[in-house]
């Protein structure tokens, strides 16, 4: 493949953001094309270029696979994702020569940089005596303030703590513009523990030679002691033996009453684990009643992300979310989509959502029963975005009885969420519900001005309406043990007329 060797770039983003570009396939060019590039984003940073193909990755050729196969695989990679990439001249003369483009080569770069990631790391350093065993200093002309004489064996030095080492953030808040004396009383205030966000000189020097910002989003996470867990659960003949309820004066929802020998027990699920996320998908700001639904949909296998009490409280204390990535989760054999779920933004409190001067921005919840073959709308995806939106509803048909409007957001189908979901999966979910369907949707217009205000639209925003009753937990001792056996599924029914439509084939586009 002499002459056509391709660039690897490692990319990666922040919670709630993208990579910077669109992946598309075009009618009469072959292969996957970069476009759109996010002027300052982590691609366009890199050095991809508009035009550029994708051959690999994570390392698998993906050069003779369909758009959405090569769209999942980046997705499932989570926050970071490494590519194989030929600019389109060479593109275009490779394939002309017949050339065989899935040789490996070379060794990744990161974000446009050399060698291995390069990433600030999160640091948590709790005082067993009267020191935390490392000293500030300040350099005059150099920018920060920087770690020096750390104790070998002191707290700092266990915690991975180094000299030289940058100070970024302390308990999440940044302190690169603060002076050494306001560093030092937040120390002080701190108490007998506190997180750190520090870089090393290598590492600096590369983030400040691309002028980019530097965030827990993008640490390290192996030296923290304690770590978010995954755990698999096979239901029993009697379920899955734990209850799951939401505790006065804490937010989530908890683990409770393990019954010994059930497979909760055996799992190693411990009391009083908070919920962070089901098969891969958070479950923070969602009702107890959500969280039970989204368990009962799993079928008889089920997989949560929990943390115990100290974990919850250390990443609490750096005002982190537990759905960071870990390079040392205790289930290494996790699914993928645990680390795409990082890319949700941190839920706003249920206590936010229905102050009274957002009560008109409201999103609607529509049942339908379908008694003839079709529901009478149309799916329609976004092209480049994952969000779905209702089109032609049938006037006088089940959807539009039910209030459902042209141009809708999907929010939810059947209580999950979907606005992170594929088109192709949210109709499989349509298909699946049988004659029954219940949408969370929301106008565009109320859909955007919530997103602005950083609002997570669940069925909370509904309050009281005689539009639609919504069934919540009615107190939060509310409890609800898994022992029920497996529910049969729901008969799948082939969509038929022009219930669900599909995008245009000739031209795609998602944006990553």
């Amino acid at each position: 493949m002499a002459g056509f060797k391709p660039r690897v770039i490692s990319l990666t983003k922040r919670p709630g953001h993208s990579f910077g570009f669109y992946l598309r396939v075009e009618h009469n060019e072959e292969g996957h094309l970069i476009r759109c590039l996010e002027m300052g984003g982590p691609a366009e940073l890199a050095g991809m270029k508009d035009g550029d193909r994708i051959l690999r990755v994570n390392g698998t050729f993906v050069d003779e696979m369909s758009h959405s196969e090569v769209v999942d695989m980046v997705r499932n990679s989570g926050a970071s994702v490494t590519f194989h990439i030929l600019d389109e001249a060479s593109y275009v003369q490779a394939k002309a020569r017949g050339v065989n483009l899935s040789n490996p080569q070379s060794a990744p770069v990161v974000n446009g940089g050399t060698s291995q990631a390069l990433k600030p790391k999160l640091c948590y350093l709790v005082k067993s005596s009267s020191s935390y065993g490392f000293s500030l200093r300040s350099v005059k002309g150099e920018h920060g303030l920087f770690m020096t004489e750390v104790i070998q064996g002191g707290v700092a030095d266990r915690a991975g703590v180094c000299v030289n080492d940058r100070l970024l953030e302390i308990n999440g808040e940044n302190v690169e513009g603060a002076t050494h004396d306001q560093v030092v009383e937040k120390i002080k205030l701190a108490g007998s523990s506190m997180m750190f966000l520090l870089v090393d000189q290598e590492t600096d020097r590369h983030y400040q030679s691309k002028n980019m910002k530097m965030g827990a989003w993008l640490a390290t996470t192996k030296y923290l002691p304690h770590k978010p867990r995954v755990v698999n659960l096979t239901k029993g003949p009697d379920g899955y033996g734990f209850l799951l309820r939401e505790e006065k004066n804490l937010s989530g929802h908890f683990i409770k009453d393990i019954d010994k020998g059930s497979p909760a027990d055996r799992s190693a699920l411990k009391e009083m684990d908070r919920l962070i996320a089901v098969d891969g998908k958070s479950v923070d700001g969602f009702s107890h009643e959500q969280v039970v639904n989204k368990i009962r949909q799993s079928g008889n296998t089920c997989s949560f992300l929990v943390v115990d009490k100290d974990t919850d409280q250390m990443y609490e204390q750096g005002k982190l979310p537990p759905m960071l990535p870990s390079e040392d989760m205790e289930d290494s054999n996790s699914p993928p989509s645990y680390t795409e779920a990082i890319n949700l933004p941190v839920p706003v409190k249920p206590s936010t959502l229905v102050q009274p001067r957002r009560a008109e921005l409201k999103p609607k919840l529509c049942r339908m029963e379908r008694t003839s073959t079709t529901y009478g709308f149309h799916l329609n995806g976004i092209q480049g975005l994952t969000r779905q939106y209702i089109k032609e509803v049938v006037k006088g048909g089940v959807a539009d009885r039910a209030g459902l409007e042209d141009d809708d957001i999907v929010v939810e189908v059947n209580g999950v969420n979907v606005e992170e979901s594929t088109h192709d999966e949210v109709v499989e979910m349509i298909r699946r519900s049988g004659n029954s369907l219940e949408m969370l949707v929301a106008k565009r217009s109320v859909y955007d001005q919530l997103k602005a205000q950083g609002v997570t639209i669940t069925r909370l925003l509904l309050g009281e309406t005689s539009y639609a009753q919504v069934h919540t937990v009615d107190t939060l001792e509310e409890v609800t043990r898994y022992e029920q056996k497996a529910r049969p599924e729901t008969p799948t029914e082939p969509a038929r007329g022009r219930t669900l439509s599909a995008l245009s084939q000739e031209s795609m586009d998602e944006r990553l």
